[in-house]
């Protein structure tokens, strides 16, 4: 094999930087229940705990018998396998390695993200009809009255007013926002976070072009997520990635296997926007 020097777990490694560096949609996730994830089909334990009651106290009197804790469990299926299968000629590999095998990593990694991006933004379909808010012809000057009205929504369902809230919104949106001149100066900090444009009133918004279009009914509806990130939760392994000599060619390949799944869980904390634009 030409690839002598290569070791799974160091490009592995460099596979889940690069990876990180392209999410969106993955980035705003909670990722505490990533597990053991080997196949297909595998599931992923998320533990809660029930609610706890609150009553009167009484001075100079017994309380009653501790209630107690129970765990809920739900199931997050990994119902998703996305794979890359890429070669190096030899006569390339002489002259660019290792500077050709990073760049097509980082090539993978983005066609990975994008695809688990658009998973996560599929996840609209599950968004219950009481936190589906919908505006049409949105214009410049309709921005603020719509974040007011979702933030309203979520306050209302008891997420906290001063947590931060993730705006997730399509390139056409986001040019609305940017002319309403309601962000934030952005800090360093979010200058050098992937697809943040600024903040408003607690919303820290996102711009992606994996953000769901519906042009069923002819005129395009933007399935805008606002959310805390412990709304949905992403899991995911790579689970295979191997070099191998191409027996036909004079080349180096590398192919590897990505396994994921994403579930809402906390469906209080997504309020999905429907929205269109002024023409």
């Amino acid at each position: 094999m030409a690839l002598n020097y290569f070791i799974p777990t160091v490009w592995s490694e460099t596979l889940y930087r690069e990876l990180d560096r392209e999410y969106i949609a993955v980035k705003n996730c909670s990722r505490d229940y990533e597990g053991d994830i080997k196949n297909v089909g595998d599931t992923v334990k998320i533990i809660g705990v029930s609610p706890i009651s609150v009553f009167d106290y009484t001075k100079n009197t017994n309380m009653s018998a501790p209630s107690a804790l129970s765990d809920t469990q739900r199931m997050l299926t990994i119902d998703r396998a996305k794979a890359f299968n890429f070669q190096i000629d030899d006569i390339d590999r002489a002259q660019a390695t290792p500077k050709l095998m990073k760049e097509a990593m980082r090539l993978a990694a983005s066609a990975l993200a994008n695809e688990a991006d658009k998973y996560v933004y599929s996840l609209y379909q599950n968004v219950a009809a009481a936190n589906t808010m919908s505006f049409s012809d949105v214009t410049a000057d309709d921005v603020i009255d719509m974040l007011l009205s979702v933030r309203q929504r979520l306050l209302e369902n008891d997420v906290p007013g001063g947590e931060d809230i993730i705006l997730e919104v399509p390139p056409v949106v986001a040019s609305l926002i940017v002319k309403s001149k309601i962000l934030n100066g952005s800090s360093n900090d979010e200058a050098l976070d992937k697809g943040c444009i600024g903040k408003f009133l607690g919303f820290k918004i996102y711009v992606s072009n994996n953000v769901v279009t519906d042009t069923t009914s002819g005129t395009p509806c933007y399935k805008c997520f606002a959310r805390t990130k412990q709304a949905i939760t992403f899991a995911e392994q790579l689970n295979e990635i191997e070099a191998y000599r191409p027996e036909l060619r004079f080349a180096d390949a590398v192919k590897g296997l990505h396994l994921y799944g994403a579930k809402i869980v906390h469906p209080k904390e997504l309020v999905l926007l429907n929205v269109t634009t002024a023409a």
